[in-house]
């Protein structure tokens, strides 16, 4: 259980580190505190204490403690240079492969790699964030949390352009910072993939997206555009959306109740919004005895080591995953470069979407 001190402690250095008490502003005075807290005035002295001497606060005797202007402090090894990435999950999927891409380049170039992973959770992500404005890294490469819903650690990331602390995202980004990012053009393979199901004759494809991430939301509208250009009435019933919560269970669970109606409204084909999904429900597939690509087609996205890791070999759309790394990584230390030079003549990266054609599709018999 955490002191009442360390409580308060925290509390102020969260409103430091998130830009609601500036280089030199007051902050609250100790019977502000008191009273905000129910503590006594040993307890806020304590907190403000430790800040004090670990250079985040100073007191002017009779006019009260302020926030200290951390971007004047000099590094300590001004040789040390730094860079740290962030991840929603660090050890699964194709995330070892891009933080490879990343972490190769860097040491290369002389740059010490610190790796933080949000678990795509807003919390997590505020206490990463709040531990790097402590660290003044020299730069850093984030991929966004739930990125397509509003972030309520935006005040963070401004904090980190006030510091001069350059950032670049990937995967996705945050429309409202307008960063330098680094993306598939994740609209374009929504498409691909339902264009390519099309093409083999299929008219009723479900389609499975995860819709707190923008990546998600891209792939459906790129879906949904294939169908509309194709004249393909949209069946709402079987468009599929689910979220970091519920991943592992609403698909399944949806998949396994439109397979047991048993009528013309059975799909055929089937987009999924990974690799990752797509194999998790092939096991619901082939609980219902039907086959792939023989019964039903499955198309989906990433082309990671799983879409070649079972007897049905996954059409997909490629993800660059060690090239994305590798230029995320280069993207930064330019941005450091050319922040010492004042040049801003730096752009985002989109990757144009590739179909990798396997066996798990076929052509729709007449």
């Amino acid at each position: 259980m955490k002191s009442k001190h360390s409580i308060v402690r925290e509390y102020i250095l969260s409103n430091i580190l998130d830009g609601t008490y500036a280089p030199h502003q007051k902050i609250n005075s100790e019977s502000e505190l008191m009273e905000k807290f129910k503590v006594s005035r040993h307890t806020i002295r304590q907190a403000v204490g430790d800040l004090v001497n670990q250079g985040w606060l100073y007191s002017i005797q009779g006019s009260g403690t302020f926030c200290e202007d951390k971007s004047k402090q000099q590094s300590k090894n001004q040789n040390i240079k730094n860079i740290a990435i962030i991840t929603t999950y660090i050890s699964d999927y194709i995330f070892p492969s891009i933080i490879r891409g990343a972490e190769t380049y860097l040491s290369k170039n002389g740059y010490n790699v610190s790796l933080f992973n949000t678990d795509n959770n807003h919390e997590n992500e505020k206490s990463i964030l709040e531990r790097i404005l402590k660290l003044r890294p020299d730069g850093v490469i984030i991929e966004p949390t739930k990125s397509s819903i509003a972030n309520p650690n935006i005040n963070l990331y401004l904090n980190l352009e006030q510091l001069n602390i350059p950032y670049i995202m990937m995967n996705a980004y945050y429309d409202e910072l307008e960063p330098l990012s680094i993306t598939v053009d994740d609209y374009a393979g929504g498409y691909l993939q339902t264009k390519h199901l099309i093409e083999l004759g299929h008219r009723n494809i479900i389609g499975f997206f995860k819709i707190d991430d923008m990546q998600g939301t891209k792939r459906m509208r790129g879906y949904l555009k294939a169908l509309r250009e194709h004249n393909i009435p949209i069946n709402p019933d079987i468009i599929v959306t689910f979220d970091t919560d519920n991943r592992m269970s609403k698909p399944k669970e949806r998949l396994r109740s439109l397979l047991s109606q048993g009528d013309n409204t059975t799909p055929t084909g089937m987009v999924c919004y990974n690799d990752e999904l797509a194999i998790m429900l092939l096991n619901v597939v082939r609980e219902k005895n039907i086959r792939v690509p023989e019964d039903i087609s499955i198309i989906s996205y990433d082309d990671s080591f799983l879409a070649d890791a079972t007897e049905v070999k996954l059409t997909t759309i490629e993800h660059p995953k060690i090239k994305m790394g590798e230029d995320a990584a280069q993207l930064i230390v330019k941005s450091i470069t050319n922040q010492a030079k004042n040049d801003n003549e730096l752009e985002s990266i989109i990757y144009k979407p590739k179909l990798i054609l396997r066996n798990s599709t076929r052509l729709l018999d007449n």
